[in-house]
C-alpha cells in the first residue's frame, strides 16, 4: 500500500494523518499527557516515547505506560505510533508483535537516538555504523507485523559516513513505509545546526515519504526545511517544549499560508494547568508532580519569563510538592505576566 502525506490524501500506508506535521518521540517528554495536548492543538500525528523492545516484551509497567494512547479522544487523536529501539532481531520482532497486540497502528524503528546509554548498547544511531545489521532488524520487524513500519534515522554516524540515503533505499526495499531524517550526524548530537539540504539526498533516493527533522521550531523554520530538503513533512521535537501547540501552529501555517502565532497567555495558562492535572491523573500525585516540573519550567520560559525572574519562578513552582500550590502559583505567574512581564515572586527575588 502506498503512502502520501502531501495534498489531500495524507496517510501512511492507509493510516490517515490530519496533516504532515508530526510530534517527535522524546524520552521523558512525549508521554500520553503531552501527546494528547499536541494532538488537541492540531498535530498531524504524535510518536510515543522510545520503547526498548526487550523491556517491552518483559512487560515492565513503566515501559507499558509509554504505549498509552489517547484513543478516548477520537476527534483529536492521530494514529497510535509506537517507536521501538533495540539491537537484536528477536526482541525487535517480539516487541513489534506485542506493541501491535496492545494497539499500535504504526511501528517506528529508532535508528536515530544519539544518547550514549542507547548507542553503547549498539542501538539507536549506532546501527548506522552497520547497515547490514540495521537491515536485519528492519526485516525482522517488517516480517513480524502487518501494520505500517516507519524508520527514524540521522544523516549518519559522523561526517565521514553520511549513509542515510543508502539506509533509506535499503529500508524501502524491505517494506518500510516512511522515513524521518534528523539533519545531523550522531557525533554532532545537538550541536551545530541541522542540515536540511542533506536530507534532500535521502528524498531523491526513495519514493516513500520523507520527513525532515531537526531545529524546526517555528513555521518559518518548517517552510525553510521543506524548501531545502524537498521533504513531504516535518517532525517537531524540542521546539514543542512548553508549547504543545507548535506542531498545530505549523500545520495551520502550511495549510493557510498565515501564521496564527502562539496562543494568548490565557490559553497558555489553561494549557499548563491542564497539563499538570493530566500528569497527576496519569502518574499519580507523587510522580505526576515531579514529572511535570520540567514542563512547568518550559511553560514559564515560553510565556516570556527570563533571567532572575525565571529562576525565581522555577524555584517556587518546580520544587513544590503540593498540587494546589503549583496551580495557585501558575495562576499568579500568568496574572503577573499579563500585567508586569519582568516581575519575580517576592520570596524568590534575588
Amino acid at each position: 500500500m502506498t503512502s502520501s502525506i502531501r495534498g489531500r490524501d495524507q496517510q501512511i500506508a492507509g493510516i490517515p494523518l490530519k496533516n504532515p506535521v508530526v510530534l517527535a518521540p522524546m524520552s521523558g517528554v512525549t508521554d500520553l499527557p503531552f501527546r494528547r495536548l499536541a494532538l488537541q492543538f492540531g498535530a498531524g500525528a504524535a510518536v510515543s516515547e522510545m520503547v526498548a523492545s526487550k523491556a517491552l516484551v518483559a512487560q515492565r509497567p513503566h515501559v507499558l505506560r509509554r504505549l498509552d494512547n489517547p484513543a478516548d479522544e477520537p476527534l483529536s487523536r492521530g494514529p497510535n505510533i509506537v517507536q521501538l529501539a533495540g539491537a537484536e532481531s528477536h526482541w525487535m520482532s517480539e516487541g513489534a508483535r506485542l506493541a501491535t497486540d496492545l494497539g499500535a497502528e504504526v511501528i517506528d524503528i529508532n535508528m536515530g537516538c544519539p544518547a550514549r546509554e542507547v548507542t553503547g548498547k549498539q542501538s539507536g544511531s549506532a546501527l548506522m555504523r552497520d547497515l547490514d545489521h540495521a537491515c536485519a532488524l528492519i526485516h525482522a520487524v517488517r516480517k513480524a507485523v502487518r501494520v505500517p513500519v516507519t524508520l527514524k534515522m540521522r544523516l549518519g554516524w559522523d561526517h565521514r559516513t553520511r549513509n542515510a540515503s543508502e539506509l533509506a533505499r535499503r529500508a524501502e526495499d524491505l517494506g518500510v513505509d516512511m522515513v524521518t531524517v534528523h539533519g545531523r550526524t550522531r557525533c554532532q548530537f545537538f550541536k551545530d545546526t541541522a542540515n536540511w539540504v542533506h536530507i534532500a539526498d535521502v528524498k531523491a533516493a526513495v519514493s516513500i515519504p520523507v520527513i525532515a527533522n531537526g531545529d524546526i521550531n517555528t513555521p518559518a523554520d518548517a517552510l525553510r526545511a521543506l524548501r531545502d530538503s524537498g521533504a513531504d513533512g516535518v517532525m517537531i521535537g524540542r521546539g514543542a517544549y512548553g508549547a504543545p501547540w507548535v506542531p498545530g501552529r505549523i500545520a495551520k501555517t502550511l495549510e493557510t499560508g498565515r501564521d496564527p502565532g502562539d496562543p494568548s497567555l490565557d490559553v497558555q495558562e489553561a494549557t499548563a494547568r491542564q497539563h499538570v492535572d493530566a500528569m497527576l491523573n496519569h502518574y499519580g500525585a507523587f510522580l505526576g508532580l515531579r514529572n511535570a516540573r520540567k514542563h512547568i519550567g518550559w511553560y514559564l520560559e515560553r510565556a516570556g519569563c527570563q533571567g532572575a525572574a525565571l529562576k525565581g519562578w522555577r524555584r517556587r513552582l518546580c520544587t513544590s510538592v503540593e498540587p494546589t500550590e503549583v496551580h495557585d502559583g501558575l495562576a499568579l505567574f500568568y496574572e503577573m505576566m499579563r500585567n508586569a512581564p519582568v516581575a519575580a515572586p517576592e520570596e524568590c527575588a534575588a
